[in-house]
């Protein structure tokens, strides 16, 4: 029914909105099912998650699955993380998109020093808290969300710092509406998000699906293997891969062994996500796309 993005700094009170919306939908009288998909909920520690970059996109990833296999038209998925990068966001909205679901940004805006305040506050608690230099790190590489992005859009905005957080806050009062409001023909500020073509999937035979992805991905392997042949090894940037398809960017030099690896993974996590929702897709340009979309993920700088 609606996926719900939670951004803000670090320790600007998003689980307690996450929280609180969850309960006002529940007590609404659409009598809503509605989960909150956390950090917590996979027992990660905060500082290890965001460690180092790898960690990070790791933590992103196992999210970003969690959320992808949620994701319906029967129930209201929120996602309480910092959601703090914006093609982060896009890629969440893209997965609203193909689920064909309502999508919202709930952005808890705080300034940096009262957010230190409340991670000091917890650390003195003995609860779970931010490492100073992983604090400001994250601080750092925040990119506030615009509504005038559509993967930021429509985004509601409250200062917990200034007014609190609470079930009666404007914020979350107009998020139930927009979230719970009934859709007809005269409705102008509720969207609900329709799929494209590109992530549309047809139904198809096990078997061909399995080619198609083995053949696609190794197409993709030699395109890259070739366009960094013709540059002596060095870093390629803006491989074209066809008509309609994105284009490849990598900042260095990668290896056959590590494309390899990168191919096989990308297989196995497809099949992975087709034994619990839709099927990979058939066709070579659905494969190749998802897996130039994988590798810039991968590859390129987070």
């Amino acid at each position: 029914m609606a996926l719900v993005v939670i951004c803000g700094q670090p320790c600007s009170g998003k689980s307690t909105a996450a929280l609180c919306l969850a309960e006002a939908l529940r007590e609404s009288e659409s009598k809503l099912n509605v989960r909150v998909i956390d950090d917590a909920y996979f027992h990660l520690d905060r500082n290890q998650s965001y460690a180092n970059m790898t960690a990070e996109k790791n933590l992103r990833g196992v999210l970003r699955s969690e959320v992808d296999r949620s994701v319906s038209k029967d129930n209201i998925i929120i996602l309480d993380s910092l959601n703090s990068i914006k093609g982060y966001r896009y890629e969440l909205w893209c997965l609203a998109r193909a689920a064909g679901i309502r999508y919202c940004v709930l952005f808890c805006d705080v300034e940096e020093t009262q957010c230190q305040k409340w991670n000091e506050q917890r650390r003195e608690k003995g609860e779970a808290a931010y490492d100073n230099a992983i604090f400001e790190d994250l601080v750092r590489r925040f990119e506030t969300p615009d509504k005038r992005n559509r993967w930021d859009s429509p985004l509601f905005e409250f200062w917990p710092s200034k007014d609190g957080i609470q079930k009666s806050s404007a914020a979350i009062l107009d998020a139930i509406s927009y979230l719970t409001k009934k859709v007809d023909s005269k409705s102008r500020d509720v969207k609900i998000l329709q799929p494209t073509i590109a992530t549309q999937n047809t139904r198809f035979s096990e078997a061909n699906s399995l080619y198609e992805l083995d053949r696609a991905t190794q197409e993709v392997i030699n395109i890259i293997v070739e366009a960094q042949s013709q540059t002596i090894g060095g870093p390629v940037n803006g491989v074209s891969l066809g008509r309609d398809l994105p284009t490849l960017n990598i900042s260095r030099s990668v290896g056959l062994p590590e494309l390899r690896r990168l191919r096989r993974t990308f297989i196995k996590l497809t099949g992975q996500t087709s034994l619990s929702g839709p099927p990979p897709p058939a066709d070579a340009e659905s494969v190749k796309r998802m897996f130039v979309d994988y590798l810039n993920r991968e590859l390129g700088t987070a």
